[in-house]
């Protein structure tokens, strides 16, 4: 029944921004059937803005290559615009999106409900865009997903649709299905002929590739993409992945630090690249290093980076780093489990959740790692709760009943989201429980089957 009635606001919602959803295709029918005469401006792509002030549009435009680059100035971008026509819809939404991605829930509601409040957008494909973006910052991105795929049938240019579905956080990302790699891949190469070599679709194109295991593919793709654009703080983080994929370590870490030296610490992806290059360092056994990455720029102490990115970076270093025999202090792992306790106190988010339950588990937060086992839910659930488990078993240095855990999450993992780089400390917790129980031989086995470039 609550679904139903949950259907039915969002139906309501499409049809105050002049579409109508259609609750069983998903697709979004418009109340015009072509787009008014007039002489308005374009965003990046050449989509009409309903805002007949070019002070907003630049403003607008601004900000939107500084949000899909990762660059710090995105907000300020979009109040220009907002302050040039308080009525421009988009710019209000696009603020939204910035402060939702940045983990600012109360400012992204308040600039979503002005968007909302604004005179309706001129275009069915702003009026579109508007509705899909609203369920997705109200959290009913399943809701959305439909209507967005829908959406980029007739819009496949409209850049921040896709920028929603596609990626390891995203509504494909963390929609728990399996198989998302695929579907990622999939989308991306249907959208691909849409953007030629425009540098941000490149970068996003070569992630979906690698993670599909398409690392050549995704090579020529990364490598056009920071050539058109090396400033793409995105671009740069997909590039570490590519590096990171194909063994090579040293060089991955050179091309971080040198490319961090140049970012903003403000930058939206500092933390998360940071992670990358302590990960590097860790891999090359400077563990001085790593741990001066760790506590200049990923502990949120004295970094800076969304919720998700700090939490869950800083329970992978130091599962990662105690995982290799450096010793991890209980003051540390006390900081990242009161930090989940404080940002995430719920289980609602299965890529979170399973990185809260590390961090609880190696604090010895029993009730805390007790309630994420308890009351996963959403579409990851099983495997929150087994992974839970596992790291539970972990941390008592229960090996067999960690194994027991670990084998049923194995094969499906990628359900509870993020990236082959960030999962695979599954994999490496496994070869380990097989190490501790003098299960050599069936350790290599799986890091043969799982990371054979390890073995190279």
């Amino acid at each position: 029944m609550g679904r139903r009635l949950q259907r039915r606001q969002i139906t309501r919602h499409f049809s105050q921004q002049g579409c109508h959803i259609n609750v069983k295709t998903g697709h979004l029918d418009t109340n015009e059937e072509k787009e008014p005469n007039m002489t308005a401006h374009t965003d990046s792509y050449g989509l009409t803005l309903s805002t007949q002030s070019e002070t907003a549009a630049n403003a607008y435009r601004k900000g939107m290559s500084l949000y899909s680059t990762a660059q710090p100035g995105a907000e300020a971008a979009f109040n220009t615009a907002i302050t040039a026509d308080p009525d421009f819809a988009l710019a209000h939404l696009s603020l939204a999106r910035e402060h939702h991605v940045h983990g600012n829930g109360k400012a992204a509601r308040t600039a979503l409900a002005t968007a909302n409040a604004a005179p309706p957008p001129e275009t069915a494909r702003e009026r579109s865009h508007l509705a899909i973006m609203t369920t997705i910052i109200s959290g009913r991105g399943d809701d959305a997903f439909t209507a967005a795929k829908a959406h980029l049938a007739d819009h496949p240019r409209d850049a921040l649709i896709p920028s929603t579905c596609m990626g390891v956080f995203s509504l494909i990302g963390f929609s728990g299905r399996a198989g998302r790699e695929a579907e990622n891949l999939a989308m991306s190469t249907l959208l691909a002929p849409h953007y030629g070599d425009d540098p941000w679709f490149l970068s996003n194109h070569a992630f979906a590739q690698m993670e599909a295991g398409m690392l050549n593919e995704a090579e020529a793709s990364i490598t056009k993409s920071l050539k058109g654009n090396p400033s793409d703080a995105n671009a740069a983080h997909h590039r570490a992945h590519l590096y990171y994929e194909m063994g090579e370590t040293k060089a991955g870490y050179d091309f971080l630090t040198e490319w961090l030296s140049t970012y903003d610490r403000k930058g939206i992806m500092h933390c998360h690249n940071s992670w990358h290059a302590a990960l590097g360092a860790l891999a090359l056994g400077d563990i001085d290093e790593m741990w001066r990455i760790v506590d200049t720029d990923v502990d949120p102490r004295s970094g800076f980076g969304p919720p998700l990115n700090v939490m869950t970076d800083l329970a992978s270093i130091l599962f990662r780093a105690q995982h290799a025999g450096v010793t991890v202090t209980p003051e540390r792992w006390a900081a990242v489990s009161d930090y989940a306790s404080q940002y995430f106190p719920k289980p609602r988010l299965g890529f979170a959740d399973v990185h809260s339950a590390i961090a609880h588990a190696f604090a010895g937060r029993t009730e805390a790692l007790g309630k994420i086992i308890t009351d996963a839910n959403g579409p990851v659930a099983d495997l929150v709760k087994t992974l839970g488990q596992a790291f539970k078993a972990i941390a008592a240095e229960n090996w067999a009943e960690a194994e027991s855990h670990l084998t049923p999450a194995l094969p499906d993992h990628a359900r509870i989201g993020g990236s082959r780089a960030q999962r695979d400390l599954i994999e490496y917790a496994m070869a380990g429980v097989f190490m501790k129980q003098g299960k050599t031989k069936t350790a290599e086995l799986l890091l043969a089957t799982r990371r054979p470039i390890l073995l190279h």
